[in-house]
């Protein structure tokens, strides 16, 4: 790897000193991918990740294996990687899931909501009313059980079945969970259709109606090249937790119209450049990127990747 160096450190006025990256990665980046990706080598990648200083990484996700044959092996994945001082949250559909996690120890989980009936529909097979009524037991346990809990909701900006998506409903979904005892939510741009103006109304419209700033994550994909625009945006309205994948990996298997999550390093480049401190080393983070990318026998969508790991 040729180092290009890092940015050069300019601050900006009224942005966070520190943000938490939620790497999802292992979880959201492996998800929809054709090739079998061996629990070991999912279990070095999250390895790499925290030698990389991500303190949040999402493992896996206790789905039946019927719906996502990529993370089938939850159940070895998780202890290979549980000694790890590192946060290591899992996606649980149900309660059966959360039975799964909590078996193995686990002590951060999530539930997958959705703002849109359309993608209720396809992801859960149930209304957005159905699925809600679905995760509340499983959030009442996991709290009982003192587990934390973040709220995934996804098409906040937009859905490929019903256009654009109105910011009261949005609001209702995230005031559900929030009501159900989620610790934190993440705003999920599922299909990458977002800009910063949009963003900066459904943050204030969620703090109008009593979720505040400090409960909230966003989650951007780059679709329409608008991730870190996004992101800078939320930045500037005091969100402090970003949501990001290794390498740009990932997507949605039931929107098909969505591409890679924001990549990490292309994260970390602009967060260091304004002075944001992330704890992150980007040298090991794009060394685990290049490393991945041979795995799956392709080169890595991000950017920073590309810049800091080409080849004279």
């Amino acid at each position: 790897m040729t180092a290009q160096g890092l940015p050069m450190v300019v601050p900006a006025q009224d942005l966070p000193a520190r943000v938490r990256i939620h790497e999802v990665g292992p979880r959201d980046g492996l998800q929809n991918e054709k090739r079998a990706v061996p629990t070991e080598v999912k279990a070095d990648f999250i390895r790499r990740l925290a030698d990389a200083g991500l303190t949040t990484i999402e493992a896996t996700s206790f789905v039946h294996p019927k719906w996502v044959p990529q993370l089938a092996d939850a159940e070895k994945l998780f202890p290979l990687v549980a000694d790890l001082p590192v946060e290591l949250p899992v996606l649980v559909p149900n309660e059966r899931g959360l039975e799964r996690a909590l078996a193995l120890g686990a002590r951060r989980i999530a539930v997958f909501a959705s703002a849109t009936e359309s993608f209720a529909k396809a992801n859960l097979n149930r209304t957005v009313d159905e699925a809600l009524g679905m995760f509340d037991p499983v959030v009442a346990r996991a709290k009982d059980r003192k587990v934390h809990v973040r709220g995934y909701v996804s098409m906040c900006f937009g859905d490929p079945w019903e256009g654009a998506v109105p910011i009261h409903q949005v609001v209702r979904v995230c005031k559900a969970l929030m009501d159900m005892g989620c610790d934190e939510l993440s705003l999920g741009d599922t299909i990458g259709v977002a800009t910063p103006g949009h963003v900066l109304d459904l943050l204030s419209e969620l703090n109008e109606e009593g979720v505040p700033t400090s409960a909230l994550g966003v989650h951007f994909h780059d679709t329409y090249g608008q991730a870190l625009a996004n992101t800078l945006a939320a930045l500037q309205h005091g969100v402090t937790t970003v949501d990001a994948s290794a390498g740009g990996l990932g997507g949605c298997p039931y929107a098909k119209s969505a591409t890679g999550n924001l990549a990490t390093e292309d994260l970390v480049w602009m967060l260091h450049g304004l002075g944001i401190d992330t704890g992150v080393d980007l040298d090991r983070l794009t060394a685990t990127s290049v490393w991945m990318a041979a795995h799956l026998d392709r080169p890595s969508p991000s950017r920073t990747v590309r810049a800091l790991s080409h080849k004279e």
